[in-house]
């Protein structure tokens, strides 16, 4: 077996041997590729559809390139990923991690060295358009061999068609058969084997290279390689799918109805003459003859060449886009010169419109962002429409989803430069958040209008608190505060309290309403009739500790 490229992190605690399962370890959000003899990722399509992965992101990207694809495209990448003068597009959120100052310092400053080399501030548009265009996203991380702990030293974007992601079935030469197992013998699964397998070349047809030999691909170690899907998956088909996969229907017929709309208005849009031609009595031989002459001597179609500059005569050519000539006989009404009027439904649209539409509720798009001739009106959030509301929830999911590739680039950065260990980043991760930049107005005017009613109704309620209710119930039922957002408030108004930047409630006050100065080191402090000192409330007696994740050396 040829020797993996990359570099591979393992984990000290490995699993016990009696953690069996006859189920491999699966991708759920992508496409296992089971390697066998060689073949794989590959099938015949009896629809036509498409045959490999290649032709299914050579199709994504045509679709991208149709002005109203692109256009929702944009919308969806400007929603996402807003691009200020002074701010990053994404920061990274831990407030959530119980760690001390010193680690979130340094998690912050290696996920701003991870945004530098990968030059997200300048091309976070790019990056974010390939991930939702292909579906999927690939960067090869690059480290010095000779010394892994000084962490990535360059982060190389891959085409999606150059790389897979594959899993093979590592031989056991001791014992191949697996399939007969007995009560008195151990039972043993296969170990699978994870990589990616990189090719130079992609794999195109081999007609477009006039039948030159492919080359060999290269394996490569699963942790070398950051990678970002889509999260849709055709189960079915084994293939990972992209967010324009549902509009290739409605791209199509918008396509259809729009060539259809040219074609008609060509053949319908201008008017016509009908020559009824009087041939008497002659026979039918003479009569088309004598039709024929009649046009030669009245019709004249005159084409200019602009290839050679010549103007020829095609008098001898009748199209359906020019006048009729019919012959009538004897006893009609001789010869007539009749007009037939062109299409009097050119302007219909509706056809097209509807077919926009269903492109733009295929892409999840509002379909109200279709027309740009409407003005921006921040009103209401009964007044914003529904489709706004699911949209943002859309973007949302987006940036949840495309937001995995930081993780992944994270944890090799950090356990590299051995600042934390395995174990410890499995409890961080699911503490770290990134923080995107945020102008959706229709979710932040929602959230304000909804602060705004909880803050009326605990206004209204305050005179009832201590007779029908407890301030618990206000703070959990009215205000919605969850019991992390209770400790965490309790801490911040104490500490303010005793910075003096709020009044201490136990202080004394004369009749005014005035505080009454205390002496030195009394302050905030009230003596009872017994001269003893009443001890504040520790609000965090009742809080389990969780011990706090500090940088810890050593190697992996």
């Amino acid at each position: 077996m040829a020797k993996l490229f990359g570099f591979s992190i393992e984990n000290n605690d490995k699993k016990s041997s009696s953690v069996i399962s006859p189920v491999p370890p699966s991708n759920e959000d992508g496409v296992d590729h089971y390697i066998q003899s060689g073949f794989y990722g590959q099938y015949v399509d009896i629809e036509g559809v498409y045959r490999t992965e290649y032709d299914l992101i050579k199709r994504y990207r045509e679709m991208a390139l149709h002005p109203e694809c692109d256009n929702a495209i944009e919308d969806i990448v400007n929603e996402a990923l807003v691009s200020d003068l002074y701010d990053s597009p994404v920061e990274i959120e831990l407030s959530n991690l119980n760690a001390s100052d010193r680690l979130k310092e340094i998690v912050r400053k290696e996920f701003k060295s991870i945004k530098e080399m990968m030059d997200f501030d300048r091309k976070c548009h790019e990056i974010f358009r390939n991930w939702y265009v292909d579906g999927r996203l690939f960067y090869l991380k690059v480290i010095d061999v000779k010394n892994p702990q000084e962490g990535i030293q360059e982060i190389r974007y891959i085409d999606p068609m150059k790389i897979k992601y594959v899993k093979q079935e590592k031989k056991n030469k001791k014992n191949n058969n697996t399939s007969i197992f007995s009560e008195s013998e151990d039972i043993k699964f296969p170990e699978i084997e994870e990589y990616f397998l990189y090719t130079p070349t992609p794999n195109y047809p081999l007609s477009s290279y006039g039948g030159v030999k492919r080359q060999k691909s290269i394996k490569i170690t699963k942790d070398a390689i950051s990678y970002c899907t889509s999260g849709l998956v055709d189960r079915n088909k084994g293939t990972i799918l992209s967010f324009l996969h549902k509009a290739i229907k409605a791209l199509n017929q918008l396509r259809m109805i729009e060539d259809s709309l040219v074609i008609y208005r060509l053949s319908r849009a201008p008017e016509r003459r009908i020559f009824y031609i009087d041939v008497g009595n002659l026979p039918k031989v003479k009569a088309e003859q004598y039709l024929k002459e009649v046009m030669s001597r009245y019709r004249n179609k005159l084409v200019y060449d602009a290839s050679t500059g010549e103007v020829r005569d095609d008098r001898k050519f009748m199209s359906m886009m020019e006048d009729f000539w019919l012959p009538r006989r004897e006893g009609g009404r001789g010869t007539e010169i009749t007009t037939l009027p062109g299409g009097q439904n050119l302007g219909e649209l509706s056809d097209v419109q509807y077919f926009q539409k269903k492109l733009y509720r295929s892409l999840n798009v509002p379909e109200s962002r279709i027309t740009g001739d409407t003005g921006f009106n921040l009103g209401r959030s009964s007044e914003i429409l529904r489709d706004e509301l699911k949209f943002a929830k859309f973007v949302g999911r987006l940036r949840k989803r495309f937001s995995s590739m930081f993780n992944d680039m994270l944890r090799t950065q950090l356990l590299l430069k051995n600042i934390v260990s395995p174990e410890d980043w499995e409890i961080m991760e699911d503490h770290i958040q990134y923080d995107f930049l945020y102008d959706n107005q229709f979710a932040e005017l929602k959230e304000s209008e909804m602060l705004t009613n909880r803050l009326t109704l605990a206004t209204t309620i305050e005179p009832y608190i201590g007779k029908y209710y407890s301030t618990e119930y206000v703070r959990k039922k009215i205000l919605r505060q969850t019991d992390s957002e209770i400790i965490e408030i309790d801490i911040q108004i104490q500490d303010e309290i005793e910075k003096g930047i709020l009044p201490d409630p136990n202080a004394p006050v004369d009749e005014n309403g005035n505080p009454i100065p205390q002496q030195d080191g009394m302050e905030g402090q009230i003596e009872n009739p017994l001269g003893e000192v009443p001890m504040e409330p520790d609000i965090n007696s009742s809080i389990t500790q969780v011990p706090e994740i500090k940088p810890k050396g050593g190697k992996i």
